[in-house]
């Protein structure tokens, strides 16, 4: 009975230094991502057993974010086996496939529908089709359907069963989860789901990258103004904050400064030059850094570069 209550220190250690010898031996490794900011700002990448929030506003590439981090994982991480389960509800499986094709041959989504004016040849075609023979060899699931935070559960317990391997669980936003009858409201549902994610990271050789939407605060017009400190994210303004924030590891906060327009962003006053500048916000990061990055964005094409910092201001007048 006392082993089901307490755990010795000495339980701890042991479990300290094994997994440090195993990263110093290269067998635990983290899960690269496709950006080394991004791997900076953490313990070299996404750890396993951790819970990864991405908030951001509609359109500020969430979505993108999280997508290229699965479509690169297995290159990336060559010598990891692992598999993906994707909670997929607000994007069915037929539109997540047409954004990998069009990442992976550089042309648009439209483009790929034959509505960009163009008609797909039949080259492009049988590329697609040679791609998909590759793609369909990547151990990737996706559940579609809406569940309950209890649902959901009961998923995984049968995924991890079945395949008894590590594997990266995405949501694609915390907020479409169903309300169960007993919750009074989202925010109730959103700490049951916190405390699930805190228990099944414990027990299962799992990582898992959830996607939120912010707070309708983040709106106001005074944080929208050029140059203030309220153009950044923050992690109050992630929805459901609270109930996400203290079980997560990583906390990144996405913002795309120029579909606010703002042109000067944050008090440093970077030049935002377009709107496909994102910034990442590592709000918490656990076993790394708190920073700001900058990254540019290839909507139309479905694909996320590292860039410079932004010249600020007063530098780029300076260089005049």
């Amino acid at each position: 009975m006392t082993k089901e209550l307490w755990i010795p220190r000495k339980e701890g250690f042991k479990k300290a230094l094994e997994y440090m010898q195993g990263r110093s031996d290269g067998i635990i490794k983290s899960i690269q991502t496709p950006w080394p900011k991004f791997n900076d700002a953490t313990t070299n990448g996404i750890e396993w057993n951790t819970l990864n929030v991405i908030g951001g506003r509609p359109g500020a590439g969430k979505t993108l974010i999280k997508d290229q981090i699965i479509r690169e994982a297995f290159a990336l991480n060559p010598d990891t086996q692992f598999r993906v389960l994707e909670f997929s509800f607000e994007m069915i499986m037929q539109t997540s496939c047409l954004r990998d094709f069009s990442a992976s041959l550089g042309k648009s989504y439209k483009y790929l529908c034959s509505a960009e004016g163009n008609k797909l040849t039949r080259d492009e075609i049988v590329k697609c089709y040679e791609l998909a023979k590759t793609k369909v060899n990547y151990p990737i699931d996706t559940v579609e359907q809406p569940c309950t935070v209890n649902e959901m559960r009961d998923i995984v317990d049968k995924y991890i069963n079945e395949y008894q391997t590590k594997t990266i669980i995405t949501l694609d936003h915390s907020i479409l989860l169903k309300k169960a009858p007993y919750h009074r409201d989202k925010y109730e549902m959103l700490y049951e789901f916190g405390e699930m994610l805190t228990e099944i990271k414990r027990i299962y050789p799992i990582t898992m990258i959830v996607l939120s939407q912010l707070n309708r605060s983040v709106e106001s017009p005074e944080r929208n103004e050029d140059g203030k400190y309220g153009n950044y994210i923050l992690d109050s303004d992630i929805f459901g904050g609270d109930a996400l924030l203290q079980h997560a590891d990583l906390v990144v906060g996405l913002n795309r400064p120029a579909k606010q327009k703002i042109k000067f962003y944050g008090p440093d006053r970077y030049i935002i030059e377009d709107d496909k500048t994102l910034v990442m916000h590592f709000l918490k990061a656990r076993n790394g850094d708190n920073r700001m990055s900058f990254f540019k964005a290839q909507f139309e094409k479905m694909s996320v570069t590292e860039m410079e910092t932004p010249p600020t201001q007063e530098r780029r007048i300076k260089t005049v």
